[in-house]
């Protein structure tokens, strides 16, 4: 006899079966210019204020934080008109397809967020053991307020630790990934979503040239290293939306990455600890592939995650 998790992934299915043969033939078009617009809209909000300023000057993120987050507050229209369009008519509401549900709140909250710590399990010790504060320093600064006054004070920590991850998860991940995995399934969602918030990066290529922050060749081969690694990145985070069903775990995790950076492999060689950190570092990236999975699980978040039941063929991603 199945359990009720068993009935409940069987009921979705079946729904959806009905849903998907009213869907029209141009799905996959209407989904992909679909997010390709919002995509679009959201680099757009970046360049509508005109400015001679560099792009870390405070006058200029606080202009960007508004435009940014009126195209964010506006984002979840794009999923509504699409679903409109498309005539699919899933099971959960638009705020659980994007990820805003109390159900499985604190493991989306926990487990995500550790499972990329052990990941940088390298960069973390090689940062703990060149960082001149004893544990108990480290503590006392972390729970004082004027710590966090200072932070918030900070235009450049406000957009790289608050305001990016939050509404560009939210753009590229919450809003994108419900309008695709119908199309594409959730394992080629989370590899296509990606490409959009990667090409979305290139937009520094424009400021970079106008300031003349380096060779043109040079510009341009950052560009493509900084393509490639958000594109990982959020292949990573889709994947932990997906499995999750929660926008918190993603937001998080990119939060944290912002904080860490690209891990210092030529400074962690040149340590006079290297092996130390070097086996750190294998060991975090091991101890991630063992562990990806399972702490991951969607039944720590509830089954089926609601994005999930847009799809007739789930597969091992949504179980």
């Amino acid at each position: 006899m199945k359990d009720d998790d068993d009935l409940t992934a069987d009921f979705h299915s079946d729904q959806l079966h009905a849903n998907v043969a009213s869907v029209p033939d141009g799905l996959c078009w209407v989904s992909i210019l679909s997010c390709l617009l919002l995509a679009c809209s959201y680099v757009g909000s970046l360049y509508v204020w005109k400015s001679d300023l560099p792009r870390d000057h405070p006058a200029v993120i606080k202009r960007r934080f508004t435009s940014v987050l009126i195209v964010s507050a506006l984002s979840p229209v794009f999923v509504w008109a699409w679903k409109d369009f498309t005539g699919i008519q899933p099971g959960p509401s638009l705020l659980a397809l994007m990820g805003i549900r109390l159900e499985g709140l604190i493991p989306a909250i926990i487990l995500p967020l550790l499972l990329t710590m052990v990941l940088f399990l390298g960069p973390l010790i090689q940062l703990a053991m060149d960082c001149p504060w004893g544990f108990m320093d480290g503590m006392k600064v972390v729970v004082d307020p004027c710590f966090w006054t200072l932070c918030l004070s900070d235009m450049r920590w406000l957009r790289n630790q608050v305001v990016a991850p939050l509404t560009e998860e939210l753009v590229f991940r919450a809003c994108m990934l419900p309008m695709l995995v119908p199309c594409a399934g959730p394992s080629a969602a989370i590899f296509t979503c990606p490409l959009f918030f990667g090409v979305a990066h290139f937009h520094h290529v424009i400021e970079l040239l106008r300031f003349r922050q380096g060779t043109v060749s040079g510009i341009f081969l950052s560009a493509v290293f900084q393509f490639s690694y958000t594109a990982v990145f959020g292949a990573y985070t889709a994947f932990i939306f997906i499995r999750t069903g929660h926008l918190v775990g993603p937001v998080l995790c990119h939060s944290f990455c912002n904080y860490m950076g690209f891990p210092a492999l030529s400074t962690a060689l040149d340590h006079p600890y290297r092996l130390t950190i070097l086996s750190f570092y294998v060991l975090g990236v091991v101890l991630f592939l063992l562990l990806i999975f399972p702490m991951t699980d969607p039944l720590f978040y509830g089954l089926p995650t609601p994005v999930c039941t847009l799809t007739s063929t789930p597969g091992s991603i949504c179980s």
